[in-house]
């Protein structure tokens, strides 16, 4: 009995301190994607400003686990999360030789960018989507893999290699570059004029539009992470 107490004590020290390591990587990348971000769209404003003083491109702090990047209609939503996870043993990143040569590397942090209209939020309109447009899993070594969409377009050799890919502030820059190109091709959609032809009083009362574009959204490529 004391034998299989100790493993269990052994088994939980591990695991929490394993976790412990990944949420801190986590964290520090989520904190250099957020002064990347705030130096990209000081770039950015000062170049397209030259050309169109009435673009606006705007990065604003939410909270510890939250950003945003607004320009033109669009909002990059950027999210940690806080809890640290793993994946079935089918999954594509988890038959990985590197992966399979150490349990700790079979957990990860993960960040998430979504894509929003930014009328969305100005109006807090509840019921709008919002698209996936990548997600960041970051190991125990402070390794990353990125699972996404293909309007992405970063060479996949050079993002979906866990064994190689380390965090540096070069490739979350190309990363947050690669997020804001995909969210502009992301292209907004009307709806069918039949689903228009009547609204309720409560839509009218709510101050809904008429009309509720939507975003086309994205193919997801789940062969990101081979």
């Amino acid at each position: 009995m004391e034998d299989k107490l100790n493993d269990i004590v052994n088994g939980l020290h591990h695991k929490s301190k394993t976790k412990q390591v990944i949420y801190r990587n986590t964290k520090d990348t989520f904190e250099r994607m957020k002064q990347i971000s705030q130096e990209l769209v000081a770039d950015l404003t000062e170049r397209v400003t030259q050309q169109d003083d009435e673009l606006v491109i705007e990065y604003r702090n939410i909270s510890e686990h939250e950003f945003h990047i607004r320009f033109t209609g669009d909002l990059l939503v950027f999210v940690m999360h806080t809890n640290i996870v793993t994946f079935p043993d089918d999954y594509e990143i988890m038959r990985n030789d590197y992966v399979d040569e150490d349990f700790r590397r079979r957990f990860f942090g993960t960040i998430m960018a979504y894509n929003f209209m930014a009328d969305s939020v100005k109006y807090n309109r509840l019921d709008d989507p919002g698209y996936l447009v990548g997600r960041m899993l970051i190991n125990i070594d402070n390794h990353f893999c990125i699972e996404g969409v293909k309007q992405l377009d970063l060479p996949k050799e050079r993002i979906s290699n866990i064994a190689e890919n380390v965090v540096s502030n070069k490739v979350l820059r190309i990363i947050v570059e690669s997020a804001m190109i995909a969210a502009v091709n992301n292209d907004l959609m009307g709806q069918d004029v039949s689903d228009i032809e009547r609204i309720t009083l409560k839509q009218k009362l709510e101050n809904m539009h008429l009309t509720r574009p939507h975003k086309l959204g994205f193919q997801i490529n789940p062969q990101l992470t081979h």
